[in-house]
């Protein structure tokens, strides 16, 4: 391992200590009531996902040492859509993956978290790989991230080289200029894989590179970790605050059948969620965040508090000036 690698690591153990000693309290905050949370109705999303609402994804163990699970969970929606999990006992991050395919294209978001078990991401790229070859058309695969935290771009080592594909970095610049967003008014832009024509949606705040993928096929929002069912920690508050709010108008004019995000921490108990660091999860809350959910935030956010939050299905937390400075290393050192 270089100096470059050993300083990220520990840097990110350090990092981790930290968000883990600021953590919320129940306690101290208050969990939002059913009726605080209700929101201007959205659009009746045009299918199911009850099978999302229901699923229970593997969730570790509580003896990782006897763990001999696979490196990820394959969940397939339907015959163009994919959802990966990272197995707990490898990465604690347990991140979900998503593959959507199209005629000529096919998007991975995420590549998942660096492990010893599974080095440069050789795990999910064999198993992209295998789906990509059943295919009758040969499809180009692009890459990109829904932020540029570590456990979500730890397998792209194995996708930079791989024939046909195409990884964008993780940096702001690269986003920007991969999806133009510098040149898009609304923060939105068109991505179409042919036959399925996706919308990507500039989503700061959490992270300054982090993006929202909305699909029309499945009338899926996959979020990463700008909205998920866990700690929900917020680098740039008036970015995040603007990123929920573009989210909210955006669900209610289009079907949103389910909000999915980057990985589980909440428990099904409401406003308990699993400490930093755990690797099993045997009570875990469902994967989607519902519209109704989102709305609630919104609207929450409007009133411009500034300050820690449990709602039922998720907590919203600022960065101290320590964590930012942590973060901000983070990504100095990743360059």
């Amino acid at each position: 391992m270089n100096i470059t690698n050993t300083l990220s690591v520990s840097l990110g153990l350090v990092l981790s200590a930290t968000l883990l000693a600021c953590s919320p309290s129940s306690n101290v905050v208050a969990s939002l009531q059913p009726d605080e949370i209700s929101g201007p109705p959205s659009q009746a999303p045009a299918r199911s996902n009850r099978g999302l609402y229901t699923k229970a994804w593997q969730h570790g163990a509580a003896d990782c040492k006897a763990e001999q699970g696979a490196a990820f969970e394959v969940y397939q929606h339907d015959a163009r859509s994919y959802i990966f999990r990272q197995n707990k006992c490898h990465s604690y991050e347990a991140p979900f993956l998503y593959l959507l395919l199209g005629q000529d294209k096919a998007l991975l978001l995420d590549t998942g978290a660096a492990t010893d078990t599974d080095k440069g991401g050789r795990e999910i790229a064999s198993l992209v790989s295998a789906i990509l070859d059943k295919q009758i058309n040969k499809l180009e695969l692009l890459v990109i991230h829904s932020h540029s935290h570590s456990d979500h771009y730890g397998g792209d080592a194995a996708f930079i080289n791989r024939p046909n594909t195409t990884v964008v970095g993780t940096k702001i610049a690269a986003v920007t200029q991969h999806f133009n967003f510098a040149q898009a008014a609304s923060d939105q832009l068109a991505l179409d894989l042919g036959g399925r024509k996706l919308t990507i949606i500039n989503t700061p705040g959490h992270q300054e590179e982090a993006i929202t993928v909305y699909d029309p096929d499945t009338d899926w929002l996959l979020t990463g970790d700008t909205l998920y069912p866990g700690l929900i920690y917020v680098k740039d508050w008036p970015a995040y605050k603007a990123s929920v709010a573009r989210l909210h108008k955006f669900a209610q004019h289009q079907a949103v059948s389910a909000i999915l995000g980057g990985h589980i921490e909440m428990k099904r108990r409401a406003g308990k969620y699993y400490e930093i660091g755990s690797r099993y999860q045997p009570k875990e809350a469902p994967l989607p965040i519902s519209t109704r959910q989102l709305a609630g935030l919104h609207k929450w956010l409007q009133q411009d508090k500034k300050q820690e939050r449990v709602f039922k299905g998720l907590v919203i937390k600022p960065m101290s000036a320590l964590q930012k400075s942590l973060s901000n290393t983070a990504r100095w050192l990743a360059n």
